[in-house]
């Protein structure tokens, strides 16, 4: 039996999301404050009767809900907001006595078993006349006074920040499977069987089934340099031993260790305190009659660990050698925080496991380990091993009983070590305007749904240069190494709104950014592809042209009748076939868009014609690369003897013409050193070059996306 799915509404950013879980381990993966952490919390909130809700749990715009109906005239029917959280179990033969409750009938053939929990008003009429009640007890400042003091309640909302655990309450019921749609959503007129509250004892039944825990980020290691971190490994190591290790009522031995210190330490104390008490009796204690005073060791147990013992590291015993020697120990504050976070981790995980198996009576056969931010402190290789063997720590579970891990991570290393399966991808809601809410993507979905191949080559390639591309706002897809290496300089100069987003940019070669389309709007990310024209001729071209890898023959994009050899835009633009259409389309019209869709998320930027002078000529051109684009754009600054270095400078330059000079510098991009080249310009103290307008344009769109209002200018996106 484990959980398949879960459902959330109106809770934080989940207004309303549904999250499948994995049978083993999933992970949580999106951009800070896109809602992961809301997807553990709502396992505290409604699983762990210590843990209250707060007003603040409401979906923002349950906010305004809430004050429109306080205001409203005519309260005899209220429909005061809700949260929804719906659990589906799939359950085997051996756990189907444990949820006969929640079965919708006899019927029932191995459908997944729901359980809904409601946090609703015990009584909405009730809540509003108390809230009406405690508006008129106010007591209002004078209306002369400019007093800024405000008397609560101001409105339900305000009512419900001091009132809410009062008036709500957990309410449960049972969903049928058959009575939902494919997404598990309730048809309209369903309405769920009715189980009672916790005062009734349906909560305890809820308790029956899962245990959930929780690994927090926050796991204060202490360490002697570092203030603010409170618990050491001693004292944590010491509550493990309380609840697992073999207790001592029945080692004879370690008793026997201990009845013999206590017997050693008593003698000692008795010499220790007998001239203090002698020198009491002159006082008249204790006389004949009272008792006398005895000093007496006596050892708890429990908590010898945390109180007498300490844990230390033992160093290797001699170089080379993996033993280790106990008289060359090192206190705990030495040892470092990642090493000592990774212990901790692993006793934690530990502990929670055997207090599941410790439950007598009545034990749960789920139990939901929830490991929030597991990278704090641990290197990359530590991670990944982390990840990798966090499941083989847990002894195997009996039959009946399964464990599931939910692990929360902003580290690249974690996330690739694993296939798309178990990602489950948070993202801001694109279907809404409110920046509030969030939606999940379940990449299994995308996993079972792409070409092997394709899904294959996406996972390696992932998984091989460790991206950070589902923690990015936007993604940018280069060409190669010279556009990887310029394009951040070119938004520091040119953008610098930008740098304060989170951005990716990913070098994936003219030949396969097609094949991140699929992943990149399943995900709906903002991407920019910046490509180029990679024009060839036709076969009659003059064979005298350079012959590219592909067998085609490169050309400029002014040879009558040139084609793209590029598979980025033939794949995005397959209805243009020439160069010259290509040029011709609208930068409108290079927003990639799905089928019916009216807008897309993804954005395709070629070399563009740009205005080219050199001496009394001048006419429009588009290079073929980026090279090429950069130096017919600042042609002259590019023929100056000072920038050699760069390697675009063409000897004798001031004797030619512009198409002499365009045709030189064709063929010297060629054979040109592009790292050199970026390099060079990277290196340049003269700033008056200027990135080539296609890069700028790209640039200035994903600024409209990114940035409200838009921050760059209608041509090159500088700040004004």
């Amino acid at each position: 039996m484990h959980i398949k799915s879960f459902r959330v509404q109106n809770f934080r950013r989940l207004k309303n999301v549904r999250v499948d879980l994995d049978e083993k381990t999933t992970i949580f993966v999106g951009a800070n404050n896109s809602g992961k952490t809301s997807a553990t919390h709502v396992f505290q909130r409604f699983l762990d009767p210590k843990v209250r809700f707060q007003i603040y749990d409401f979906t923002a715009d349950c906010w305004d809900a809430f004050n429109s109906l306080g205001s409203a005239v005519d309260q005899t029917e209220l429909d005061l907001p809700n949260i929804y959280f719906d659990l589906w179990f799939e359950v085997d033969e051996d756990n189907v006595h444990r949820v006969l409750n929640l079965l919708p009938g006899l019927d029932w053939d191995g459908e997944p078993v729901g359980l809904r929990m409601v946090y609703a008003p015990k009584d909405p009429s009730s809540l509003m006349m108390n809230y009406q009640k405690s508006r008129s007890d106010r007591k209002l400042p004078d209306e002369s006074s400019d007093s800024a003091y405000k008397p609560w309640p101001l409105n339900l909302t305000d009512y419900l920040t001091k009132r809410l655990t009062s008036e709500y309450e957990i309410k449960y019921y049972a969903l049928d499977a058959r009575q939902c749609d494919a997404d598990l959503i309730p048809r309209d007129g369903y309405e769920p069987f009715y189980l009672g509250t916790n005062a009734t004892g349906a909560g305890a039944m809820v308790s029956s089934l899962i245990k959930v825990d929780f690994l927090n980020a926050q796991r204060h290691l202490t360490d002697s340099e570092s203030h603010g971190r409170a618990e050491d490994l001693s004292r944590r190591l010491s509550r493990y031993y309380q609840r697992n290790l073999q207790k001592f009522e029945t080692d004879l031995d370690a008793l026997s260790a201990i009845a013999n210190s206590e017997s050693a330490l008593n003698e000692h104390f008795a010499q220790a305190f007998d001239s203090i008490l002698k020198s009491i009796e002159h006082l008249g204690y204790p006389g004949a009659t009272n008792a006398g005073l005895v000093v007496k060791a006596s050892f708890n147990v429990q908590n010898m660990l945390s109180t007498n013992a300490r844990v230390h590291y033992a160093l290797p015993s001699s170089r080379g050698s993996l033993l280790p020697d106990s008289s060359q120990v090192l206190p705990d504050q030495y040892n470092g925080l990642g090493f000592k976070n990774l212990i901790y981790m692993a006793v934690e995980i530990l502990d929670f496991h055997h207090a599941w198996e410790d439950v007598d009576d009545h034990r749960p056969p789920v139990h939901l380990i929830m490991i929030e931010e597991p990278e704090a402190h641990l290197h990359a290789q530590l991670q990944q091993v982390f990840i990798r063997r966090v499941f083989e720590l847990l002894p195997e579970a009996k039959s009946g009983f399964h464990t599931q891990m939910v692990v929360t991570t902003h580290s690249s290393h974690i996330l690739y070590e694993s296939s798309f399966k178990p990602i489950r991808y948070f993202c801001r809601d694109s279907g809404t305007q409110s920046v509030h809410c969030s939606e999940v993507k379940n990449l299994s979905v995308f996993y079972n749904g792409e070409e092997e191949a394709t899904r294959d080559f996406l996972q390696q390639y992932l998984k091989l240069t460790h991206c950070d591309l589902f923690f990015a706002d936007a993604v940018i897809l280069v060409e190669g190494n010279v556009e990887r290496l310029l394009l951040p300089l070119v938004i520091e100069r040119k953008f610098p709104a930008l740098k304060a987003c989170h951005l990716t940019i990913l070098e994936v070669g003219g030949a396969f950014a097609h094949v991140f389309q699929e992943l990149l709007e399943f995900l709906e990310i903002t991407t920019l592809a910046i490509t180029d024209l990679d024009s060839v001729g036709p076969p009659e071209v003059n064979s005298a042209e350079a012959k590219d890898s592909e067998g085609s023959r490169a050309c400029k994009t002014t040879v009558p009748h040139a084609i793209t050899s590029n598979e980025t835009l033939k794949h995005w633009f397959p209805k243009l076939t020439t160069i010259e259409e290509l040029l011709d389309l609208p930068d409108s019209e290079k927003v990639v868009k799905l089928d019916g869709e009216e807008a897309g998320n993804i954005r395709v930027a070629y070399q563009t014609r740009q205005p080219t002078v050199w001496g009394s000529n001048g006419i429009e051109l588009a290079g073929r690369t980026l090279e090429e684009a950069f130096a017919l754009e600042n042609l002259t600054w590019t023929q100056e003897p000072s920038r050699k270095a760069i390697g675009l400078t063409i000897p004798k330059s001031n004797q030619m013409t512009l198409e002499q000079l365009h045709d030189a510098l064709f063929a010297r991009v060629r054979n040109l050193d592009k790292t050199r080249f970026a390099l060079g310009l990277i290196a340049e103290k003269d700033t008056a070059w200027k990135p080539p307008q296609y890069i700028m344009d790209g640039l200035d769109w994903l600024c409209a996306q990114l940035l409200s209002p838009p921050v760059g200018s209608s041509v090159g996106g500088e700040v004004k």
